[in-house]
């Protein structure tokens, strides 16, 4: 079949997982490029496809269906200025990484915000990437239309943008703090650069990806940061940094990480910011406390200290990659302390990074039967649905994900 060579390419130029997006968008992209090029016998684009960079390029191109929109998670912008006021360097700007940028509203929106938070043009720079030429060209004509303005957030809209044919576009002065190009993730070094950065955008891209390759693009990742780095990912994709070192910023509705072990949970003012209301208090984990054989709760501050250095000891061995270790001492402390959210939520992390899926789900549920609104429980099985190729049920839970956050005012 035409679509499994093909498939196979993508997978080792982009790595693209066809499962992630389904197989009907690789046919019907291969169909639209065999068209524009001319072809109807399969063989015949074939080699064309293997012996023409340029029209492997315009196939990436089709596959790779921008959907992105300006202030998207708005959390994560304001998470963003926080930790660029707190890292601020004397004489030397803040940079930031968008990858990928797709059609150009995150690092436009990540220029908003930094102004929004009062750092002067001189202050920050903005690193733009994607591997589709298509949506670069779009993201440096900074013309946008409606749909790209959604939610009820749009006090910026007056503020950055000028009335243009066919919409609006960025004013000149946020796309002057903006550098576009081309690149791929795992050729970062090569054709991303050598740059080291204070904030790195990678979100909503690990989900395309394989487990393999998730571990290769967090690799990459992880070297592009700084050592006090912050690294913002997808909803989805929220449970796999911890699997790399990575350590929550706690900044709720975020997904922000850091590279350093250390989490500076303060929160500093933005000045002048219009953004979403400051960052709130760092959210602790909820711990439902353990039935004794009477029935009675205990809910000593002994018990509770025991049971969260416990949670935090079986985090820390899952970070290290000790994953079989990490299912052990979780069901340990399953047998000690009794069932909680967050314990089957660890326990289904690990059997997810061992390979054990099944399992993985199994527990991912029983996490959101004590918590139905555990984000990372319901983060993660979505990513593991996905995979499994449940994009109907994966979809459900993304959903109740976006109506939690539309819930709490975000």
């Amino acid at each position: 079949m035409m679509s499994d060579p093909v498939e196979r390419l993508l997978k080792k130029t982009i790595g693209l997982d066809t499962a992630s997006v389904g197989p009907t968008v690789v046919r019907q992209s291969v169909r639209e490029r065999m068209t524009a090029c001319g072809t109807t016998n399969p063989e015949t684009y074939w080699r064309l496809l293997t012996g023409s960079p340029q029209e492997l390029q315009e196939l990436i191109n089709a596959v790779v269906v921008p959907e992105t929109w300006f202030f998207r998670d708005r959390e994560a912008f304001t998470a963003l200025a926080q930790h660029a006021r707190m890292h601020k360097r004397a004489n030397q700007p803040i940079k930031i990484l968008s990858l990928p940028c797709s059609t150009g509203e995150e690092p436009y929106s990540v220029a908003m915000a930094m102004f929004d938070a009062g750092f002067g043009a001189q202050e920050f720079k903005i690193d733009a990437v994607d591997i589709s030429t298509r949506n670069l060209a779009i993201a440096e004509r900074a013309v946008y239309g409606r749909n790209s303005f959604r939610g009820s957030y749009l006090e910026f809209k007056d503020r950055y943008f000028e009335p243009a044919e066919g919409g609006h576009q960025v004013n000149p002065a946020v796309l002057k703090q903006v550098r576009f190009r081309a690149g791929n993730l795992f050729d970062s070094r090569a054709s991303i650069g050598a740059e080291v950065y204070d904030v790195l955008l990678c979100r909503n891209l690990l989900i395309y990806f394989d487990r393999e390759l998730q571990d290769r693009a967090l690799v990459s990742l992880k070297a592009l940061l700084a050592s006090d780095g912050l690294l913002l990912v997808g909803p989805a994709e929220s449970a796999l940094p911890r699997l790399h070192g990575f350590t929550s910023a706690e900044w709720p509705m975020a997904f922000a990480f850091l590279k350093s072990v250390q989490v500076v949970a303060q929160t500093v003012p933005v000045s002048n910011s219009t953004l979403p209301p400051s960052v709130p208090k760092p959210l602790k984990s909820k711990i439902v406390p353990p039935v004794g054989r009477q029935g009675h709760l205990q809910t000593t501050a002994q018990m509770l200290d025991q049971i969260t250095e416990s949670l935090a000891t079986i985090e820390r061995i899952a970070n290290a990659g000790r994953v079989k270790e990490a299912q052990e001492v979780a069901l340990s402390h399953l047998k000690q302390f009794g069932p909680s959210a967050e314990i089957f939520y660890l326990l289904g992390l690990a059997q997810d990074a061992e390979g054990a899926a099944p399992e993985a789900v199994q527990n991912y549920r029983k996490a959101l039967y004590l918590a139905p609104n555990h984000r990372e429980a319901l983060a993660h099985l979505a990513l593991l649905l996905r995979k499994q190729g449940d994009h109907h049920g994966a979809e459900a839970l993304t959903g109740r994900l976006g109506r939690i956050q539309t819930r709490s005012g975000t």
